[in-house]
């Protein structure tokens, strides 16, 4: 028997259950699980922020597994075979229809309304699909990503959730050379952005958030300036944004905190005809009013959303992995969990005692 952590409901603790040893279906793999991680939509998933899950769950859906089994022949997106015993990763994102009107006219897949999510959409009624298990079942059609030698697969957990989803944010800023960018927030997705900034040609950056050890974190990165939240007011964050840019305001600001405040705190601090991005809203965490004449019309802001990720932005995050080493991706790992203790990694994320928790199956 297979054992699995199963989240079996909002504000339930997660428990540990056994399941039948899976086989894989033809055109699909079997993989032993080596890390998974533990984000912040997990902590959601815990208080039963996000509409439609059919609990009981599998949490974990970005995870990196060791191939088993495979139904036949399995290639990755180069027509490469993918063979037992080769480390890989999966989009978590399954059974976009390639037939709507998102997927062939607009071309943004992340909006499709039949796609799937392991660890989120998926019920453990119907299987493995979740990272916090002891094996993990890849569905025919789900895109696997073999590792290049030089990732680890703790580095690619390290990354995980927060860089693919901090490389679509990226995408969605246009970034210029030299351009001045504020990040909100110090969270995976944060600091990810922060340094994807710097890599993509930013001239400052500039990091708003807490606690201490997270902003640690961004100076490592390369962050020009961290500004703590807990021991400045609003205005205060404001004028040392200004202080930095000229008095302009920021040529770009990306949020990524999930705290509706921070949107029109960060919209305040973009320069007129700046850019805002729109990262850390995953779940509806309530309202905030503002002034559109005021602080968007007549500062020409442009604001963007950004929601998921979609394969290129996992394909360029394993890419970035391998060509920046120096970086030092794996001390964003705060620990790394058992599965008997995923209320522990859970606590600790909402907490924010660690940057990223990281689930192992076999330790």
């Amino acid at each position: 028997m297979i054992r699995a952590a199963v989240m079996p409901a909002p504000r339930r603790p997660v428990e540990v259950r056994e399941f039948p040893e899976p086989a894989p279906e033809p055109g699909g793999m079997v993989l032993d699980e080596v890390v998974s991680e533990v984000c912040g939509t997990d902590v959601h998933l815990w208080h039963g922020r996000l509409a439609g899950v059919p609990y009981p769950i599998i949490p974990g859906h970005v995870s990196v597994g060791r191939v088993r089994e495979t139904g036949g022949r399995v290639t990755d997106v180069e027509g490469n075979p993918i063979e037992p015993g080769a480390f890989v990763t999966f989009l978590d994102v399954h059974e976009t229809c390639g037939a709507c009107w998102f997927c062939l006219v607009a071309k943004q897949s992340t909006r499709c309304p039949r796609r799937k999510v392991y660890g989120i959409t998926y019920s453990a009624n119907d299987g493995l699909l979740g990272g916090w298990s002891e094996r993990i079942v890849l569905k025919p059609g789900v895109r696997a990503i073999p590792l290049p030698e030089s990732v680890r697969p703790q580095t690619l957990i390290a990354g995980g959730c927060g860089l693919a989803t901090a490389v679509h944010a990226i995408e969605r800023a246009e970034i210029r050379l030299q351009d001045l960018v504020v990040v909100q927030g110090s969270g995976p997705v944060g600091l990810s952005a922060a340094l994807l900034a710097l890599l993509s040609g930013a001239g400052r950056v500039v990091v708003v958030g807490d606690p201490p050890n997270r902003l640690a974190i961004a100076r490592e990165l390369g962050a020009d300036v961290t500004i703590s939240v807990a021991e400045t007011t609003p205005e205060e964050r404001l004028e040392l944004v200004r202080a930095e840019t000229g008095r302009r305001g920021a040529d770009v600001v990306i949020e990524a905190t999930g705290n509706p405040a921070a949107v029109r705190e960060g919209m305040r601090m973009a320069r007129d005809g700046g850019r805002y991005v729109v990262a850390g809203h995953y779940t509806d965490a309530g309202e905030v009013s503002l002034n559109p004449h005021q602080e968007i019309n007549r500062k020409h802001l442009e604001i963007r959303g950004t929601w998921g990720a979609d394969y290129s932005h996992f394909h360029r995050m394993v890419g970035i992995l391998a060509r920046h080493p120096e970086v030092g991706w794996e001390r964003m790992i705060g620990r790394t969990y058992l599965l008997d203790e995923t209320n522990e990694a859970l606590a600790d994320v909402e907490a924010g005692r660690v940057v990223k928790a990281v689930i192992s199956a076999y330790g």
